[in-house]
């Protein structure tokens, strides 16, 4: 039973069992407000998919566990506070958490729409998803179908390029353009199944971060001499 958690664009939480069922989802597209609706999402995600906030199952149902943890790539203040979460919910429970690049979920889901929804044996092209940096700057990755795993196959990205390259840089690559406002808490968790399954490292344990915060420590007093 996994814990899906990702704050690099909005809040989104979702339970996900290791086949891919989806227990529960539940989001928030406030880009603002991570801290305050994080902890109401998660309350209601563990409560609609009665899963138990341990990783020990018991008689009143299934336990979490692992969590996996979108690193973005996202802002520092919103990108952090869903990190956080995610790691003190599995410290506190001493289980592992999974570190999965947030545009991997949204190509993930991607992918699978085209599987199901596409022609028998049909390929979907190369395409980069896309999202809003704000700054007047959008990141990218580039994917090329799935691997043998189920997952992704990212070729370039996590990159920031100003709004008046990114379509430039994009066709270089090959790749067609794929905007996306959120990412899926069910297929972040998914992903992670997916790479846990196969033994396999999918995302960094830093966060990606688009840049580096505005706010940074003051550095030390000039002395004044006599």
């Amino acid at each position: 039973m996994i814990l899906g958690i990702d704050t690099s664009l909005g809040t989104a939480v979702a339970v996900v069992e290791a086949d891919g069922v989806v227990r529960s989802q539940v989001a928030s597209a406030e880009t603002l407000r991570h801290a305050e609706v994080i902890g109401t999402l998660l309350q209601r995600a563990l409560a609609e998919a009665s899963a138990l906030p341990s990783g020990v199952p018991d008689r009143d149902g299934p336990g979490v566990t692992h969590v996996a943890a979108g690193m973005g790539p996202g802002a520092f203040t919103g990108l952090r506070i869903g990190i956080a979460a995610a790691r003190a919910f599995a410290l506190g429970r001493a289980i592992p958490v999974v570190p999965v690049v947030s545009h991997d979920a949204i190509a993930l889901e991607r992918l699978l729409f085209d599987a199901i929804t596409g022609e028998p044996d049909a390929v979907t092209p190369r395409f980069a998803v896309v999202t809003d940096a704000r700054r007047r700057e959008f990141a990218y990755s580039v994917y090329d179908g799935l691997d043998d795993d189920g997952l992704p196959v990212r070729v370039a990205g996590p990159a920031l390029a100003p709004r008046d390259e990114v379509d430039a840089r994009i066709a270089d690559l090959g790749a067609i353009r794929h905007d996306a406002a959120g990412v899926s808490g069910s297929m972040l968790a998914l992903a992670a199944a997916r790479a846990i399954a196969a033994g396999r490292d999918i995302g960094p344990h830093d966060p990606l971060y688009l840049r580096a915060p505005d706010v940074t420590p003051p550095a030390a007093r000039k002395r004044v001499g006599a």
